[in-house]
């Protein structure tokens, strides 16, 4: 049994994502990182599934391989070394899952960071490529400027989402000091 950790964002990401990956599933992990989301996806997808990796720093996407290399998961795995606001340059059908994890890289530059734009960009397209009954989850961080600005753009917008067509939820921790990270989980309605 996995153990979900509240005060962890991305835990509960996962844990909210997890009963909509089936195997085969063909996902979006939209902000590599570190890898650990891409990990969960492949894991969940199966060897008969897809993930779609994006990151714009080639360091980043060099650690995630090392990942899938060490657990003997590349061949599920399609590391693109571009903004996932281009997500629809490299692909063609439904997505069942888009994962963000929206920032910087931990233990990189920490000016190198997702924006405003890109991320406002690059959902209104995993909206679209989103299979009917898939999910979305934003893992935002608002303690640092551009995450301030992107959670200012992402509420709007997912309020705004046509509730026949879109259900939204927003997370976030009451108790922790500081500018805790939040969660936007959005589901395309069944149609």
């Amino acid at each position: 049994m996995t153990v979900i950790r509240l005060q962890q964002i991305t835990d509960l990401s996962h844990h909210f994502a997890d009963p909509f990956i089936k195997a085969g599933d063909r996902v979006v992990d939209a902000t590599a990182g570190n890898g650990k989301d891409t990990i969960f996806l492949v894991e969940k997808v199966g060897p008969s599934g897809l993930v779609y990796a994006f990151d714009i720093q080639q360091e980043a996407l060099k650690g995630t391989e090392q990942v899938l290399r060490e657990a003997g998961l590349t061949d599920r795995v399609r590391c693109i070394c571009d903004g996932h606001e281009n997500m629809i340059d490299y692909i063609e059908d439904p997505v069942n899952a888009v994962i963000y994890n929206l920032g910087y890289l931990p233990g990189g530059n920490h000016e190198i960071t997702t924006t405003r734009e890109t991320t406002e960009k690059s959902l209104k397209t995993a909206f679209e490529l989103l299979a009917s009954g898939g999910v979305v989850m934003i893992v935002l961080y608002p303690g640092h400027p551009a995450g301030q600005e992107e959670k200012e753009m992402l509420l709007p917008l997912c309020r705004s989402l046509d509730p026949d067509h879109f259900s939204s939820v927003h997370l976030y921790l009451l108790n922790k000091t500081g500018i805790p990270p939040e969660l936007i989980a959005i589901q395309k309605n069944h149609f």
